[in-house]
């Protein structure tokens, strides 16, 4: 391979440095040189005058575990300077799995419907040939070829499912499934694991627990024994600031068990931005400030974008994660002619009237008409690009009754979009800044029918740098060094010599987050093709990952040089100890 001569950009070498002029030179996989006037060796030069070079940005919670297998171009991420995605977030994981093939499968029914992802490709597209994580990895590094490099987390959900069967669901382990979990974790760390995920957050369509909410202390503790054994690793968890709001109880049961211990902890939603979450941010900011103060390695996960919902009957967890379980027996039927029958059914209206008059949160989307917008029609009966508010008045209806009648004009596939969630933008600029949070938290890979969670990374450019919130500088390094060091990735990251080549170079007035729109590639099983939102390319002017192309010319090369990842530090002291 001849290598790369990137000349005449402005490197922002990802550690919150102020930017440079400089040329990059790459050698297969190695950034070798950085410096002015760089003078080619035969490489092939990209020109980036007036460009940014900087490290390529890390996803940092994904859910392309199952994804990857049957979506391998992981589109649209090349285009928006991708170049590492971190899997296995909040305690959902493809492995360790159950001998039992009905456990197996729940572990996929517990991922598809938390994730918003078909069950048939999940059951179709993985190979299955591993039971422990360490074989998980083996067949992940010899099957998928991804343009992204990746790196993946075991899931606590996973754990318990494997060690506990369907008991997991219902109650407390025994000591001897206790020992089963730490042999599991420890047999995922040995084998590269970030470390382990977890959930403390979400209830199913039944209205149940998830199994690690049902863990006891000694349960955690027998984990947080195992993480301890192995530096450089993380405890990614996501806590309640939504529904139930126990997130400060659980951040304080967290801080007690991990007590003089040496484990960093990543908690999604620690300091929660919406305006809804105010009450809830009032509690938990100053008590992750009192507890880093107090020596934690706590770091706050937050997304820069607010949540949106779309509204489907065909497949959507919204219904139940807003304490609607009438609604959701729509989702749950299983034909669209009892679909239809519910929806008609007058005794099931006046329940779902109930429902989102007294049982719904009530900064649901059913508790909230005025921001649901009727956008999507099946068969474009209409009305749409109005509220729900406004089509219910218009009809002089109960909203519920309104949303019922839309869909069974337009069709059972059509589907309805709250609009964003207000937030605190000044909060948001400042956990940019802030040194021990992890930004960029965007689901890509889920929810394919609710949004687009690639190419959200450059909403950080297109608004926090443009309106002056943040600087480039600041903006990258929450990308790119920042959260290399907080998953223990030493070797890329950061744009000097001996780094490894993932590096995009963009023109900061032609990137723009672009417009969602449906692409019909997804398999459904039994060769059915649904659909999924993605978007066009921001585009960079050149994404490189390990010394390779793959997003050049404004399209995606085609290359698949992804590698999997594991924290350098960790590894070589847990084989140290050997």
């Amino acid at each position: 391979m001849a290598g790369i001569l990137i000349k005449n950009g402005t490197v922002i070498d990802g550690t919150g440095a102020k930017g440079f002029a400089a040329d990059v030179r790459v050698a297969d996989d190695r950034i070798v040189e950085v410096g002015p006037d760089l003078e080619a060796r035969g490489e092939r030069i990209i020109d980036a005058r007036d460009c940014v070079v900087a490290p390529g940005f890390i996803e940092s919670h994904t859910h392309y575990d199952g994804t990857m297998w049957w979506q391998p171009d992981l589109d649209p991420l090349p285009g928006y300077g991708t170049t590492t995605v971190i899997l296995g977030n909040c305690g959902f994981s493809a492995a360790p799995v159950s001998d039992e093939e009905a456990v197996r499968l729940e572990m996929v029914k517990i991922f598809s419907f938390f994730e918003d992802i078909p069950e048939a490709p999940f059951v179709q597209n993985l190979p299955w040939d591993w039971r422990k994580w360490s074989e998980y990895k083996q067949s992940m590094t010899k099957h998928v070829r991804v343009p992204a490099n990746y790196g993946a987390f075991v899931g606590h959900i996973a754990i318990r499912l494997a060690a506990m069967g369907m008991d997991a669901w219902t109650r407390a382990a025994t000591p001897e499934e206790v020992a089963k979990m730490a042999e599991l974790l420890d047999d995922a760390l040995a084998a590269g694991a970030l470390g382990m995920s977890d959930n403390l957050h979400d209830h199913d369509g039944q209205n149940r627990p998830i199994p690690t909410l049902l863990a006891d202390d000694a349960e955690f503790a027998a984990l947080f024994e195992v993480m301890e054994r192995y530096p450089g690793r993380t405890y990614q968890v996501i806590v309640d600031t939504f529904m139930r709001k126990t997130g400060p109880a659980s951040l304080d049961r967290m801080a007690r068990l991990l007590k003089g211990k040496k484990v960093r902890v990543q908690i999604a939603g620690a300091i929660p931005a919406l305006d809804f979450q105010k009450d809830i941010r009032e509690i938990m900011e100053p008590q992750m400030a009192r507890l880093q103060a107090e020596g934690y390695d706590f770091w706050a996960g937050f997304s820069h974008v607010s949540p949106t919902n779309t509204l489907s009957i065909e497949r959507s967890l919204i219904f139940a994660q807003s304490n609607d379980y009438v609604w959701h027996e729509v989702v749950l039927a299983e034909t669209a002619e009892e679909k239809e029958r519910l929806l008609r059914d007058p005794e099931w209206r006046a329940r779902a009237r109930d429902s989102w008059d007294n049982q719904a949160w009530k900064h649901s989307p059913m508790a909230n008409p005025q921001s649901l917008h009727l956008r999507n029609s099946e068969n474009g009966f209409g009305p749409i690009n109005l509220t729900l508010r406004d089509h219910a008045d218009a009809l002089g209806v109960h909203a519920s009754d309104a949303m019922a009648e839309w869909i069974l004009s337009n069709g059972l596939g059509s589907t309805v979009h709250m609009a964003p969630f207000p937030k605190d933008e000044e909060l948001t600029a400042r956990l940019i800044r802030d040194p021990m949070t992890v930004g960029n938290i965007s689901d890509a890979g889920a929810h394919l029918q609710m949004f687009c969670g690639g190419g959200e990374n450059i909403l950080i450019f297109t608004k926090y740098v443009r309106e002056g919130m943040v600087t480039m500088e600041e903006a990258i390094h929450a990308l790119t060094g920042k959260l290399a060091g907080h998953f223990g990735l030493d070797d890329r990251g950061v744009i000097c010599a001996g780094m490894r080549a993932d590096i995009t170079v963009f023109h900061p007035d032609e990137i723009e987050r672009r417009e969602e729109y449906k692409r019909f590639d997804v398999p459904t099983g039994n060769y059915g093709i649904s659909w999924r939102y993605t978007r066009d390319a921001a585009p960079m002017r050149l994404t490189l990952v390990n010394g390779m192309p793959t997003f050049m010319d404004g399209r995606f090369t085609g290359a698949l040089p992804g590698a999997f990842l594991s924290p350098s530090a960790g590894v070589e002291l847990a084989q140290a100890a050997e």
